[in-house]
């Protein structure tokens, strides 16, 4: 039986980390050169609120602004990312390549469903040749609800899928797979909360981990 499976990409198989505090900074010093802004990076406020859609993460950061000057962060930060993903700043967790190699090996179908938006998913696909694996990307972007679940719904729906697993390191993915009788799978990475991680089905700490897990799914 076919299996599908339907990775997170920041905090599960982009390492976001590499390349936040950069952007972030970035783009608090062009909030600072507007006069928008005269304290330090919220960067531990970011970190905290990680995974959510970035219209979320501007109200949380930035509450007290306009919409109009949270759009404008919302263009610069983006800019900034694809931009430091091209230079070639950020980085795969290790082993991404290889696991998809397998899985592809294996007969499985490979897909991303992220809350990042489209320019930035297919600045990170384009640069590490995901293509070659991975069927197609989706960005949380098309959906009107902002919320995971839906997104992962409309990829079964595409896809007509049946079996396999959602991978990811935050509550957001493992509701997405619960709500869609797909396998949860958390990754225990450098976002990942032991009280989120505790609701999924598995907990891995390495994306090797998927390959003796692979049985395990199919069942």
């Amino acid at each position: 039986m076919s299996q599908s499976f339907i990775f997170d990409m920041d905090g599960t198989l982009f390492q976001t980390d590499k390349i936040l505090e950069l952007s972030l900074n970035d783009t608090f010093d062009y909030l600072r050169s507007l006069n928008e802004w005269n304290t330090v990076t919220p960067i531990d406020t970011y970190r905290e609120i990680m995974g959510v859609p970035l219209p979320k993460v501007w109200e949380a950061l930035l509450p007290n602004h306009s919409n109009e000057i949270r759009e404008k962060t919302d263009a610069y930060f983006l800019q900034r990312l694809v931009e430091n993903i091209k230079s070639g700043k950020g980085a795969l967790y290790p082993d991404v390549k290889e696991v998809f190699s397998y899985l592809k090996e294996n007969n499985c179908s490979i897909y991303i469903a992220s809350n990042g938006l489209t320019e930035y998913l297919k600045a990170i696909v384009t640069y590490y040749n995901l293509d070659t694996w991975v069927i197609e990307t989706f960005s949380i972007q098309h959906i009107e609800t902002l919320d995971k679940s839906d997104l992962v719904k409309s990829i079964k729906k595409k896809y007509s899928i049946k079996n396999g697993a959602v991978i990811g390191d935050r509550l957001s993915d493992i509701n997405a797979a619960k709500e869609n009788d797909l396998v949860a799978i958390g990754c225990n990475f450098d976002f990942a909360r032991d009280d989120e991680l505790s609701q999924a089905d598995l907990v891995i700490d390495d994306l090797l981990e998927l390959k003796e897990l692979l049985p395990k799914i199919g069942e």
